[in-house]
């Protein structure tokens, strides 16, 4: 940091991270930080930014570098939003009573009449994937009595 570059002690550098929707530091390109401090500095000189309040060259700051990471932030969002819409996709039909995936393979364990009585279909696929507990119940059988809450080395 050289002289002229003093006014960035006043910077919190969380605020700046919180004003562009980042999560840490290490998001933001070293490079692109000197570029947009040097930047600024060339823009407003030194005496001026020092005068001026930490909230304000935070904003100043801020602003400059999302000209600058708008690449960046732009693929961030996107990869927010594709999370967002696969979260919604996997989980929300089972809240609104939508079409369930079953895999095949699943099907092989029950013994279903496929021309059979529709309901007993249906409480059949019921038993196999909306039981309460876990699938592996020979754990729960065993004569000894150990911990079953993690693994032992």
């Amino acid at each position: 940091m050289s002289e002229k570059d003093i006014w960035t002690i006043k910077l919190d550098w969380l605020n700046i991270i919180h004003y562009l929707g980042l999560d840490s530091i290490d998001e933001i390109p070293e490079l692109k930080r000197e570029k947009a401090i040097k930047k600024i500095t060339k823009l407003h000189g030194s005496e001026k930014l020092m005068e001026l309040d930490s909230k304000e060259l935070e904003e100043l700051v801020a602003s400059e570098l999302l000209d600058s990471m708008k690449k960046e932030l732009s693929t961030k969002a996107k990869k927010q939003e594709q999370v967002e819409r696969d979260i919604q996709n996997k989980f929300i039909p089972f809240k609104n009573g939508g079409i369930i995936n079953i895999n095949q393979k699943d099907l092989k364990d029950l013994d279903i009449d496929l021309n059979g009585d529709p309901t007993e279909i249906l409480k059949k696929l019921a038993e196999k994937f909306f039981r309460p507990g876990s699938d592996d119940d020979d754990d729960d059988n065993d004569r000894y009595d150990e911990d079953h809450t993690g693994y032992y080395i």
